[in-house]
């Protein structure tokens, strides 16, 4: 049933694993491995960077990233009068949600598992911090704590009414397990391109994980009435 399914992927991503996410068929057509941050350590970078192989992102919500004053990048390329031509839409349809990508001062070069690492923690703490409404806390704390250009890039979820990509189901979820919004992912890749569903279901099937898609999120959202 769809909704056991639904229910053991909210279990499980509460008691620390991941959640194989996979969107629609007729979008990206792709599935992202996805833990909540809150859990992330050196194993599950590790596990990101070699088992699911496709670019370690980190997310939160739109309500966020508004309290840090974190633009979207196309934002950012709009204030560049000769970069605007770059701003295209996807063969998918959907506007990149990317923002900037950051460094924890903390670390040393930034890219190693343990660095990242350093670096999602120390956001998710801010997220954290945001949450229980400590918000010019925050603030001083991601501006003197963090630098830029750096190896994690910020992902911001608009709302799953407005755009229902990863970012969007992932964060979703956070919020259907009542969780902050604050994930980990990368999507999933075989050689020379993504993983098939069909590689993830054997994948998850292995590993004893919940593969979501999804339509499965937007119906038990639709069910349970959650956002």
């Amino acid at each position: 049933m769809q909704s056991d399914l639904m229910e053991k992927a909210l279990k499980d991503f509460k008691n620390g694993k991941c959640i194989l996410i996979y969107d629609w068929p007729n979008r990206e057509n792709e599935i992202d491995m996805v833990w909540y941050a809150g859990f992330i350590d050196i194993e599950k970078i590790y596990t990101l960077r070699t088992e699911a192989g496709g670019l370690i992102c980190y997310a939160t919500s739109e309500e966020i990233a508004k309290a840090l004053g974190l633009p979207f990048q196309v934002e950012l390329l709009k204030s560049c009068e000769h970069l605007r031509s770059l701003i295209k839409k996807p063969s998918y349809g959907d506007v990149s949600p990317f923002s900037i990508w950051i460094n924890s001062i903390d670390v040393k070069t930034g890219i190693s598992d343990e660095d990242r690492v350093k670096t999602i923690m120390k956001i998710h703490e801010i997220v954290s911090l945001i949450s229980n409404g400590r918000v010019d806390e925050s603030k001083k704390l991601f501006y003197e704590g963090f630098y830029s250009p750096g190896h994690v890039p910020i992902l911001i979820s608009k709302n799953l009414n407005v755009r229902k990509g990863h970012t969007e189901l992932a964060i979703a979820l956070t919020k259907m397990a009542g969780l902050l919004p604050s994930v980990v992912f990368a999507e999933m890749l075989s050689y020379g391109k993504s993983s098939s569903l069909s590689e993830a279901k054997a994948y998850a099937e292995r590993k004893g994980l919940a593969l979501i898609s999804g339509e499965d999120i937007a119906s038990y959202i639709e069910n349970k009435g959650f956002i």
